[in-house]
């Protein structure tokens, strides 16, 4: 199986590739690194999948978390995702382009608002925890603007690339997963309560893994 592995960031998913340096994981791993945000993962993944057409695509990455009763440095998979930001506050309430009546709401590749996985069984011998996540522009710190989100949206996570996987490979018709490590709880500015660390380490195991059974 042709795998094409992107991360924003290297630093994401450094440990993973130190392994493919030392041979431990498979050749049949590309690795796309595509940048920060939903504009530069829908250009660099788009490109790379026209160029060499993979069997499926994983995305993994740290994420800001809405549960506060998850633990930070835990690894989700992400079921489901949506541009949350593509909206509109009015009269003191969040609308979506979707609420607006701008995008029908089961206009494909979406359905109910949703960018929605079907391919989680490939991942089902990992036994992540299935979780909504949403995609944002700007990072959320606004106490109303989470509100918004959490009310109309009841995401775990929050990311500034996962709808873009999410759309672009629906789109193509490209069987994808999307794992993240929870980094952070959504509006806490004061990165000495991040668990960075943790988060990476945790991540790149479960995605080491996720490769190893896929392999």
């Amino acid at each position: 199986m042709q795998i094409l592995l992107t991360a924003a960031t290297i630093v994401e998913i450094e440990p993973f590739v130190e392994q493919v340096r030392k041979n431990k994981i498979s050749r049949a791993v590309d690795i796309l690194i595509t940048g920060i945000g939903l504009t530069a993962t829908t250009y660099r993944l788009t490109k790379q999948i026209q160029l060499k057409r993979p069997d499926i695509v994983l995305q993994a990455g740290v994420a800001g978390c809405f549960d506060q009763n998850l633990e930070l440095g835990s690894v989700v998979l992400v079921k489901r995702d949506t541009i949350a930001d593509q909206s509109v506050i009015e009269l003191k309430k969040l609308k979506s382009l979707f609420n607006l009546k701008m995008i029908p709401h089961n206009q494909f590749p979406y359905r109910k608002n949703w960018l929605v996985n079907p391919h989680l069984e490939l991942a089902k011998k990992q036994k992540l925890k299935q979780v909504s996540g949403i995609s944002v522009n700007q990072i959320t710190t606004s106490k109303q603007i989470i509100r918004f989100y959490e009310k109309e949206f009841s995401p775990i996570v929050e990311s500034m690339e996962g709808a873009a996987l999410h759309y672009v490979c629906l789109m193509e018709q490209i069987p994808f997963l999307q794992i993240r490590s929870t980094s952070n709880y959504i509006g806490e500015r004061n990165k000495n309560k991040w668990n960075m660390n943790e988060s990476i380490l945790n991540l790149n195991k479960s995605l080491f893994k996720l490769v190893t059974s896929l392999s």
